[in-house]
């Protein structure tokens, strides 16, 4: 399993790179900005981290980074709806869900796509799980798997 990011809402994103890069001092690593969605992805590192997160790119998801999710169209979401989820990337996505069921844990989303599901933490924490490289074949139980709750 390897770290990737934390991703977290925010309200105002002029508002929020200000603070984060301009502030706090990280660095901007890429965007995404999805017309057809509304919304806006902003990645950013710790300029400590800045060589391993260009590596990690060259070795397939870019990891150690934080998320920056602003959507266009407004919501409150809340005083707990602004963070987001961690995402880490696993090596099969269907053993590492299974082994998270026999321990318990309610797969939320699950990898109906054989690349993303979500689970929630005890305090309801979201963590994303990624497959690593290419999605994996859909396959039974998980493409007829329902979601469940919320993450």
């Amino acid at each position: 399993m390897r770290y990737l990011h934390t991703m977290l809402r925010v309200r105002n994103l002029d508002d929020a790179l200000d603070f984060y890069v301009n502030k706090l001092g990280l660095k901007e690593t890429r965007r995404r900005v999805d017309d057809k969605n509304r919304y806006t992805l902003v990645f950013l590192a710790a300029p400590g981290d800045l060589v391993s997160v260009e590596e990690s790119k060259k070795a397939g998801r870019p990891h150690m980074e934080v998320e920056l999710t602003y959507n266009w169209d407004s919501e409150d979401y809340g005083e707990a709806r602004y963070f987001g989820h961690l995402a880490y990337e696993v090596d099969n996505i269907y053993e590492h869900c299974e082994r998270l069921m026999k321990g318990g844990v309610t797969i939320n989303r699950p990898p109906r796509d054989g690349n993303m599901a979500f689970v929630r933490s005890p305090d309801h924490h979201s963590i994303e799980i990624l497959q690593k490289g290419s999605p994996l074949p859909p396959q039974e139980p998980w493409k007829s798997m329902p979601n469940t709750g919320h993450w």
